[in-house]
Order: structure tokens, then sequence, then C-alpha cells
């Protein structure tokens, strides 16, 4: 039998505080469909974050139901024990071991989701679902919730309401508990690890997949579960691609490599971004860009505390890039001018950040009523400011051309500032030429 990965208390705790907010409702969760490639080899699975966040269950065509205050509260559809498709697939746990190992209420055959969902769903006023995420499962709730209005008779209800589950979801988790803390901070410093790593193995000649293989390997070897996303390794000119991802080049004698790269720990990711010189030193121009970049960071980074909106950082992050982009001659005229008509993303095309914890780019509002949200005590989220300036640009100068740099880090907001949670991955130009190619 396949353990549960954590303890099943957690989730079970995790379930009776979504439920404290929901009287007279419903939430139901599907879990991510199985990903097939052919008839013999499926691609690696990842169960949904969402569904992984309230039960710890990580078997496919699952579909969870809380009901708050009613008997039973908490309910699993998951797939029937079958021996002959567990030798070929491996075990299940069956509803019988769901109800043993994961404090649910009750556990049914998913094939019988429409003989008991209706019934579950017939004493609540609304559901909170995530419809267009999973086709199979999205049917079966059509037709769950068409068979819960029959039942209604001629009361002269229609269907039940639906509301984002995902939306009310991210809610609980853009705010880490503790354990949800360790997590991310082991994510993160395997992460780290491994960018050092690579650090030490780059040298003129090497390719970037064989740089990409070095994370990984440092990944897998210090507990990581899987990649928390595809890997960018590019170096020279390819770093200007925000998501370049063939990493199949050979890394050349007076270039940049950008990594952009996070391990995946308890579904908790890193994600880190560095950018070194393959041959281990910084040319003049090269230094002038990447110190610019990592003085807007460092500003960005010192500034975070509790109460300030995300919106702010997005803000300070183009005002300090776009004067960067005079003083290095890319750009001219009046900044306020420059940003006003969006110039500056010619060279900074995305923003300053984004939520991190169970996904990459983790759930939870950025704007609340229409407002930017302020930030709180242990959220978590990226800081990655970055310059990308074409090798075929010929308005840039030429020194400057085909340089791509980004610096991200994952932060922590702590009651007076903040915790970097990536610091093991050396940033400073005297650190990492002290390291690369060593």
């Amino acid at each position: 039998m396949r353990k549960p990965t954590e303890d099943v208390k957690i989730f079970a705790d995790r379930r009776k505080r979504v439920a404290s907010d929901l009287q007279g409702s419903a939430l139901v969760v599907a879990a991510h469909p199985e990903h097939i490639r052919n008839h013999d080899v499926g691609f690696p699975y990842r169960q949904d974050s969402n569904f992984y966040y309230l039960t710890g269950f990580e078997e496919p065509e699952s579909i969870l139901v809380i009901r708050p205050g009613m008997t039973p509260e908490t309910v699993m559809f998951v797939r029937q024990r079958d021996k002959e498709r567990e030798t070929w697939d491996g075990f299940r746990y069956g509803p019988e071991g769901v109800e043993q190992h994961f404090k649910v209420d009750k556990a049914y055959p998913i094939d019988e989701f429409l003989v008991h969902a209706p019934k579950l769903l017939k004493e609540v006023d609304q559901v909170y679902y995530r419809m267009f995420k999973n086709e199979h499962a999205d049917e079966l709730m059509k037709q769950c919730l068409e068979k819960v209005r029959l039942m209604q008779g001629r009361t002269g209800y229609g269907l039940l309401s639906i509301h984002d589950a995902d939306t009310l979801l991210g809610e609980y988790r853009l705010v880490k508990s503790e354990i949800e803390l360790n997590n991310l901070r082991e994510a993160c410093e395997i992460s780290a690890q491994a960018h050092l790593a690579a650090m030490r193995f780059t040298r003129p000649g090497v390719t970037e997949r064989q740089v990409q293989g070095v994370l990984s390997h440092h990944f897998y070897m210090k507990g990581a579960s899987r990649e928390g996303y595809n890997h960018i390794v590019a170096s020279g000119n390819a770093a200007t691609t925000l998501h370049y991802n063939f990493n199949d080049q050979k890394c050349k004698d007076g270039d940049l490599l950008l990594i952009d790269a996070g391990a995946e720990y308890n579904y908790f990711t890193g994600d880190i971004t560095r950018t070194f010189p393959v041959n281990g030193k910084f040319t003049e121009e090269q230094a002038r860009v990447y110190q610019g970049v990592l003085d807007v960071q460092k500003q960005i980074i010192a500034y975070v505390k509790p109460g300030i909106v995300f919106k702010e950082l997005h803000e300070m992050g183009t005002s300090l890039l776009t004067d960067l982009m005079l003083e290095l001659g890319l750009l001219s005229g009046r900044k306020d001018d420059i940003i006003s008509a969006l110039q500056h993303k010619k060279y900074y095309p995305h923003g300053i950040g984004h939520w991190l914890g169970m996904d990459v780019h983790d759930a939870g509002l950025y704007f609340k009523k229409g407002n930017p949200r302020a930030i709180e005590v242990n959220m978590c989220f990226t800081v990655e400011p970055g310059l990308y300036i074409p090798a075929d640009d010929t308005s840039a100068p030429q020194k400057y051309r085909g340089i791509g740099i980004r610096i991200e880090d994952n932060i922590r907001v702590t009651s007076q500032g903040s915790e970097n949670m990536t610091t093991s991955a050396p940033k400073e130009i005297a650190d990492i030429e002290k390291v690369v190619g060593t």
C-alpha cells in the first residue's frame, strides 16, 4: 500500500476551516484527469493543487464533495480497486481504503457519482465548483445539477447557482500556515542549491541541456517530487526570449546563461532565476546591466512589508527599470511619457512577480472588490525584475545587444518586512564569479 505523503490530519483541518465559511453551500473539487500519451505510456501524473490541498489524495478520476454541517459532511468519489489495472498502473485505495486512511466521512466508487451526488447536493442552496478545468468532471456535474433540478419537483427551484471554487480556495491558500511555509522553504532551498550546482558545472562548451540535467539531478537527489515547471536554460541571445525552453544550444565563451528553474516538494514549488557568465567573468557591459537589475531587485525586496499593495511593487519595478533603461541609453525622453506610452515594455515586458505556493503562479486574488489588495504576513511571492535586449535590436547600443538578464527570488512577508527564502543561490557579482565553473 502506498501511504499518504503527509499527515492526513493536515488535510482534515483544512477541510474544517473551509467548511466553517460555507454553511448552506457545498464545495465540489475534481482531481486532475489522468495524462495519457498513448496506449502504453502515460505522462507523469500530478494531482490538482486544490484537490490535494483538501485531501492529500493523489489518484485521478476522483471528486470531493464537502457539505458543511450535514451528514455525511465530507464525501469522496474514487476509483474501485481493480487487481488487473493495479498490476499495470499501481495501487489504488478504493472507497474502503479512502474512508480508512484519509479521514473522510464516506467514499463511493466514481462510477456511482450520478447515483449519490444529486442526493448530496439536493440539500444545499449553492455550489462552489470550477468549470472548464476537467471536461469529464464538468459533464458529470452538469448531469448531476440537472438531476437535482428534477428532484425539486414543482417547487419552482431551477438549477443551483454555481460559484467559482478556485477563487474561493485561492484565498485560503494565499496566506501560508507554518506547515505550508516549511514545505515551501524546503522547495526553495532545494531549488537554490541546484542553481548553485548548475553554476559550478557551467563552463564554455557544455550544453544548456547538460546544465538542465544537473538541475534535475540535484532536485531528485535532495528529495524533490518533481520539477515545479519547465526549465528555462537560455544562453546568449536566447535569454532575451522570456519562455525559451529548447535548452539545446552550446554555452559559449563570453555569453551569459539565464536559468529559471524550481523544484517541487510536497506540492510546493520554488521559482528562482539566476543569470551569470558562462566563463565565470562578467564583461564590463554585462556587469553594468546586471548590477542595475540587481539593484532594482534589492530595492523592491527592501520595500516589502505588510500593508503595501502588490501593485506598488509592480509600479516600483517599472519606474526603477525605466530609470536603468534611460541610464544605459536604451530609451530616451521623459520617464513619465515613456511609461505612459508603455515604451519600457520593449525591454521589460512582464510584471515584477506573482504569488508562489502550490502552483508556481499560485492561487489568490491580486484585487478585491476592484481595489489592489494589501499584502499580509505569510503571503509569499516572487520578485523578478529583468532587462532583455535582443541581438537584432539596432536601436540599442551595440555593446548591450544580446544581453538578457533576470534575477528572481522567493519572498515571504514578515511582520517587519520580508524573508528571502532563496539566498543560497548566489547573485552578487563577486559571489557568482567565485563559483561558476568550479
